[in-house]
């Protein structure tokens, strides 16, 4: 089975020289595109308060990704899930974040700080437990010690593909130094509207940073999903499109987005899984206090037929939790889909 790309890198010194690069950025921090200009390497902090060292909330199996990713689909005990790596704060300030205790609690923030050869050690221990995989999730703001760790595992054995589980408000120049570092690529697309994107996680310009962002990823590894054994994914490109109320998360104009500038033939996730929680639980943005409602859902699956999309994934509405139907997108007998609400 083919090594994953870092491997290379990492023997002829380029995963060092990637890692040297990246946290020299850290001096006038560039990492993503608040461009705070903060010198993070002498422990200032601005948007994402995080200053060099990761802050690491959890190294854990996990079995709530997508299928090709956790294993889940398989149902064999061997299978040991996605070793994802949680990593604390966050340079967003999503209202209705299902994680704000790891990403928005900085005063009382779960994890703790370690060195970059602690996280390749922990890493390391997640292979030996025999995950299929290492999922960095909300990488962006601490990407240099993630290469930096990376580089130290590599040359102590690690051989796992690497997944960048990312909000999309990410640096295109910062993701042209992780071509060949990370085999698969697995962004959110919170929204179509910048002013949305504004109201409810803070972030500026959103539509376009995170559009150019994706766009890079679909550079580096196209459309095809490249699997192993088991169907486990080995290379590519996933898009999570959460499903919001209101629809304020735009996923027409998303899907026709990614249909037009990408490809159809793109993998998405489709999540149902929304809930008001955090600020979105006490009634200050209203149009975020109940979870999406079935005729919302059928919108969806109208979009995701009309322009194109067969590949990927869809989460079950009723079940608010992390499992996946495998598609037809276009299949009209989908249990959850209930026809009353269609279109209404």
């Amino acid at each position: 089975m083919r090594l994953p790309s870092y491997v290379d890198l990492a023997e002829n010194g380029e995963l060092a020289s990637r890692a040297e690069r990246l946290e020299a950025r850290l001096a006038n921090c560039d990492i993503c595109p608040w461009l705070c200009r903060v010198n993070r390497l002498a422990g200032e902090t601005k948007v994402c308060k995080s200053r060099y060292l990761p802050l690491v909330s959890a190294c854990v199996p996990h079995f709530g990704e997508e299928p090709p990713l956790s294993g889940s689909h398989l149902g064999r005990p061997e299978v040991r899930g996605a070793g994802n790596v949680f990593l604390g704060h966050c340079n967003l300030r999503c209202v209705y974040c299902q994680n704000w205790q790891i990403s928005q609690d900085f005063h009382d923030a779960v994890g703790e700080e370690m060195s970059c050869g602690e996280l390749a050690g922990r890493i390391l221990g997640l292979q030996a437990q025999g995950c299929h995989a290492i999922g960095f999730v909300s990488p962006t703001h601490f990407t240099p010690q993630i290469v930096r760790a990376v580089s130290i595992a590599a040359g102590r054995g690690l051989s796992l593909p690497l997944i960048y589980n990312t909000n999309g408000y990410d640096s295109v120049d910062v993701l042209r130094l992780l071509d060949g570092v990370f085999d698969i690529y697995l962004p959110d697309l919170r929204y179509s509207d910048d002013d949305t994107a504004r109201r409810y996680s803070r972030a500026a310009g959103y539509t376009a940073h995170s559009r150019a962002a994706v766009a890079e990823m679909y550079r580096q590894v196209g459309d095809e999903l490249a699997t192993g054994p088991g169907g486990l994914l080995r290379r590519g490109l996933i898009i999570r499109l959460l499903i919001l109320p209101n629809d304020l998360a735009g996923l027409r104009e998303t899907l026709a987005w990614i249909r037009d500038t990408l490809s159809p033939r793109v993998a998405l996730s489709v999540m149902s899984q929304y809930f008001p929680t955090h600020q979105a639980y006490d009634g200050r943005f209203p149009l975020l206090s109940r979870r999406i409602r079935p005729s919302e859902f059928a919108k969806v699956l109208e979009w995701l037929e009309f322009y194109g999309f067969e590949n990927g994934w869809l989460q079950p509405l009723e079940a608010g939790a992390p499992d996946y139907y495998r598609p037809d997108f276009r299949n009209r007998e989908m249990p959850f889909a209930d026809a009353r609400d269609f279109g209404s």
